[in-house]
């Protein structure tokens, strides 16, 4: 298990960015693959990105791509999701996670941080 604390978020008008971060804690970070995931009121947890423990593979949902950038910093124990070009309907409470290398699941998640992007 590792301990995740999401920070970053805010209020922006539409076509600005944010950088939202991950902080964690843990003997083993660069052992877990992380990922940001949002919901927004009324909808399902979505997957947003993800990274593996290398920072070699990455994947992006496609409401994203070419707009959000998922990185990490093994050495600060942090990730980030580099928010550009937002729209109102990236507004959301967005959450980091972990997952361990060769499971399936995310396992630890953080508190949430709200995004909210003004037209």
């Amino acid at each position: 298990q590792v301990q995740l604390v999401d920070s970053g978020g805010g209020l922006v008008q539409a076509g600005g960015s944010l950088r939202l971060s991950c902080a964690a804690s843990g003997r083993t970070f660069s052992s877990y693959a992380m990922g940001w995931f949002r919901q927004a009121p009324g909808k399902e947890r979505q997957f947003i990105a993800d990274i593996s423990w290398s920072g070699v593979n990455i994947n992006y949902a496609d409401s994203v791509k070419g707009r959000f950038t998922i990185s990490r910093d093994n050495a600060k124990n942090t990730v980030y999701l580099q928010m550009n070009s937002l729209k109102p309907e990236d507004t959301a409470v967005y959450y980091c996670a972990a997952r361990r290398t060769g499971t399936a699941n995310f396992n630890s998640w953080g508190q949430g941080t709200q995004v909210t992007v003004s037209s």
